[in-house]
Protein backbone atom coordinates (compact mmCIF):
# COMPACT_ATOMS: atom_id res chain seq x y z
CA UNK A 1 0.00 0.00 0.00
CA UNK A 2 0.87 3.41 -0.77
CA UNK A 3 2.21 5.69 1.98
CA UNK A 4 0.01 8.84 2.66
CA UNK A 5 0.58 12.21 1.22
CA UNK A 6 2.06 14.52 4.27
CA UNK A 7 1.00 18.13 3.59
CA UNK A 8 3.44 20.02 5.86
CA UNK A 9 2.22 23.43 6.32
CA UNK A 10 5.06 26.09 7.95
CA UNK A 11 3.98 29.20 9.25
CA UNK A 12 3.94 31.59 12.09
CA UNK A 13 0.88 31.72 14.78
CA UNK A 14 -2.08 33.67 13.05
CA UNK A 15 -0.82 33.08 9.69
CA UNK A 16 -3.59 31.44 8.29
CA UNK A 17 -2.48 27.67 8.40
CA UNK A 18 -5.58 25.96 10.44
CA UNK A 19 -7.99 27.76 8.09
CA UNK A 20 -6.16 26.55 4.75
CA UNK A 21 -6.09 23.00 6.60
CA UNK A 22 -9.84 23.35 7.26
CA UNK A 23 -10.35 24.14 3.84
CA UNK A 24 -8.48 20.92 2.40
CA UNK A 25 -9.85 19.16 5.09
CA UNK A 26 -13.44 19.68 3.62
CA UNK A 27 -12.82 19.36 0.15
CA UNK A 28 -13.99 16.25 -1.97
CA UNK A 29 -11.63 14.95 -4.40
CA UNK A 30 -8.15 14.52 -2.07
CA UNK A 31 -9.06 12.95 1.47
CA UNK A 32 -7.61 14.43 4.58
CA UNK A 33 -7.01 14.39 8.13
CA UNK A 34 -5.73 17.50 10.28
CA UNK A 35 -3.15 16.73 12.59
CA UNK A 36 -2.35 20.12 14.83
CA UNK A 37 -0.27 20.56 17.27
CA UNK A 38 -2.27 23.00 19.48
CA UNK A 39 -4.51 19.60 19.98
CA UNK A 40 -1.38 17.42 21.28
CA UNK A 41 -1.16 19.72 23.93
CA UNK A 42 -4.97 21.16 24.19
CA UNK A 43 -5.69 16.91 24.98
CA UNK A 44 -3.17 16.47 27.42
CA UNK A 45 -4.44 19.47 29.54
CA UNK A 46 -7.40 17.73 29.12
CA UNK A 47 -6.58 14.79 30.07
CA UNK A 48 -5.21 15.55 33.50
CA UNK A 49 -8.38 17.96 34.09
CA UNK A 50 -10.68 15.18 33.55
CA UNK A 51 -8.70 12.35 35.08
CA UNK A 52 -6.82 14.42 38.28
CA UNK A 53 -9.44 16.80 39.11
CA UNK A 54 -8.82 17.32 42.53
CA UNK A 55 -4.64 17.42 41.98
CA UNK A 56 -2.92 19.65 44.88
CA UNK A 57 0.72 19.71 43.83
CA UNK A 58 3.03 19.61 46.99
CA UNK A 59 5.53 21.49 45.56
CA UNK A 60 5.93 23.85 42.30
CA UNK A 61 7.69 22.79 39.36
CA UNK A 62 9.79 26.02 37.34
CA UNK A 63 9.33 24.26 33.83
CA UNK A 64 6.17 21.99 33.15
CA UNK A 65 6.51 22.68 29.47
CA UNK A 66 10.10 21.83 29.41
CA UNK A 67 8.96 18.36 31.07
CA UNK A 68 6.39 17.68 28.29
CA UNK A 69 7.11 19.60 25.72
CA UNK A 70 9.78 17.03 23.84
CA UNK A 71 7.85 13.60 24.79
CA UNK A 72 4.88 15.17 22.91
CA UNK A 73 6.02 16.73 19.89
CA UNK A 74 8.02 13.38 19.49
CA UNK A 75 3.93 11.12 19.82
CA UNK A 76 2.99 14.30 17.53
CA UNK A 77 6.23 13.29 15.06
CA UNK A 78 5.27 9.38 15.47
CA UNK A 79 1.16 10.20 14.92
CA UNK A 80 1.61 11.69 11.27
CA UNK A 81 4.05 9.10 10.48
CA UNK A 82 2.03 6.35 11.38
CA UNK A 83 -0.33 7.72 9.72
CA UNK A 84 1.58 8.14 6.37
CA UNK A 85 2.36 4.43 7.16
CA UNK A 86 -1.42 3.91 6.82
CA UNK A 87 -2.04 4.86 3.96
CA UNK A 88 -3.62 8.28 5.12
CA UNK A 89 -3.40 11.92 3.42
CA UNK A 90 -2.25 14.15 6.06
CA UNK A 91 -2.48 17.89 6.81
CA UNK A 92 0.36 18.87 9.33
CA UNK A 93 -0.14 22.10 10.90
CA UNK A 94 2.55 23.18 12.99
CA UNK A 95 5.50 26.08 13.49
CA UNK A 96 8.96 25.00 12.82
CA UNK A 97 10.58 27.69 14.99
CA UNK A 98 13.69 26.27 15.82
CA UNK A 99 16.59 23.70 13.75
CA UNK A 100 16.40 21.10 16.55
CA UNK A 101 12.30 20.38 15.82
CA UNK A 102 13.34 21.07 12.28
CA UNK A 103 15.91 17.96 12.35
CA UNK A 104 13.40 15.93 14.46
CA UNK A 105 10.28 15.66 11.73
CA UNK A 106 13.71 15.30 8.76
CA UNK A 107 14.33 12.26 11.22
CA UNK A 108 11.07 11.27 10.85
CA UNK A 109 9.64 12.29 7.94
CA UNK A 110 12.73 12.16 5.01
CA UNK A 111 11.49 8.74 3.73
CA UNK A 112 7.56 10.02 3.54
CA UNK A 113 5.68 11.87 0.61
CA UNK A 114 6.21 15.37 1.99
CA UNK A 115 4.92 18.21 0.30
CA UNK A 116 6.34 21.60 2.01
CA UNK A 117 4.70 24.08 2.25
CA UNK A 118 5.68 27.79 3.19
CA UNK A 119 2.43 29.78 4.91
CA UNK A 120 3.51 33.37 4.38
CA UNK A 121 1.62 36.81 6.06
CA UNK A 122 4.00 39.82 6.74
CA UNK A 123 4.81 40.85 10.43
CA UNK A 124 2.22 43.91 10.01
CA UNK A 125 -1.17 41.54 9.15
CA UNK A 126 0.43 38.73 11.90
CA UNK A 127 0.02 41.49 14.52
CA UNK A 128 -3.37 42.87 13.39
CA UNK A 129 -4.81 39.38 13.17
CA UNK A 130 -3.70 38.23 16.51
CA UNK A 131 -5.30 41.62 17.88
CA UNK A 132 -8.74 40.91 16.46
CA UNK A 133 -8.58 36.96 17.47
CA UNK A 134 -8.07 37.90 21.24
CA UNK A 135 -6.62 34.48 21.96
CA UNK A 136 -3.18 34.83 20.88
CA UNK A 137 -0.58 36.45 22.77
CA UNK A 138 0.11 39.65 20.52
CA UNK A 139 3.69 39.59 19.05
CA UNK A 140 4.07 36.50 19.23
CA UNK A 141 4.01 35.59 15.63
CA UNK A 142 6.42 38.66 15.32
CA UNK A 143 9.08 36.76 17.55
CA UNK A 144 8.55 33.73 15.57
CA UNK A 145 8.69 34.99 12.11
CA UNK A 146 12.65 35.21 11.15
CA UNK A 147 12.93 31.76 12.89
CA UNK A 148 9.86 30.15 10.64
CA UNK A 149 10.66 31.90 7.87
CA UNK A 150 14.45 30.95 7.59
CA UNK A 151 13.61 28.30 4.84
CA UNK A 152 14.68 29.37 1.34
CA UNK A 153 13.14 26.36 -0.14
CA UNK A 154 9.34 25.19 -0.18
CA UNK A 155 7.91 22.93 -2.46
CA UNK A 156 5.16 25.72 -2.79
CA UNK A 157 4.48 29.51 -1.15
CA UNK A 158 0.95 30.19 -0.52
CA UNK A 159 0.46 34.18 0.80
CA UNK A 160 -2.29 34.14 3.26
CA UNK A 161 -2.93 38.17 2.47
CA UNK A 162 -3.04 37.79 -1.40
CA UNK A 163 -4.80 34.80 -1.56
CA UNK A 164 -7.95 33.75 0.82
CA UNK A 165 -8.03 30.43 2.93
CA UNK A 166 -10.16 28.58 -0.06
CA UNK A 167 -7.77 29.97 -3.00
CA UNK A 168 -4.87 28.59 -0.50
CA UNK A 169 -6.03 24.99 -0.77
CA UNK A 170 -6.99 25.01 -4.11
CA UNK A 171 -3.09 26.04 -5.22
CA UNK A 172 -2.29 23.43 -3.03
CA UNK A 173 -4.60 20.85 -4.29
CA UNK A 174 -3.84 21.88 -8.42
CA UNK A 175 0.02 20.98 -7.03
CA UNK A 176 -0.80 17.53 -5.79
CA UNK A 177 -2.39 17.41 -8.91
CA UNK A 178 -0.25 18.48 -11.75
CA UNK A 179 2.39 15.38 -10.60
CA UNK A 180 5.15 17.39 -9.89
CA UNK A 181 7.96 15.83 -7.23
CA UNK A 182 7.66 16.65 -3.42
CA UNK A 183 11.61 17.18 -3.24
CA UNK A 184 12.33 20.44 -1.08
CA UNK A 185 11.92 18.56 2.33
CA UNK A 186 13.99 15.88 0.72
CA UNK A 187 17.06 18.46 -0.07
CA UNK A 188 17.13 20.33 3.06
CA UNK A 189 19.54 18.66 4.94
CA UNK A 190 19.83 18.64 9.22
CA UNK A 191 20.46 22.16 10.71
CA UNK A 192 23.54 22.50 13.03
CA UNK A 193 22.03 23.11 16.65
CA UNK A 194 24.11 25.17 18.76
CA UNK A 195 24.66 24.64 22.28
CA UNK A 196 24.45 28.34 23.99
Amino acid sequence: MKQGLIVFMNGTSSSGKTSISMELKNQKEIPFHHLSIDDFFGNYDDFIDTKFPDIEPTREVDDVGQILFDPIMSVYYATIKLFSEMGLNVIVDTVIDNDKRFNDYLDVLFDHPTLFVGVLCSKEELTRREQIRGDRQIGLASSQFDKVYCFNEYDLEVNTEELNPTECAEKILSFIKSDKDYSAFKKLGKRDIRVS
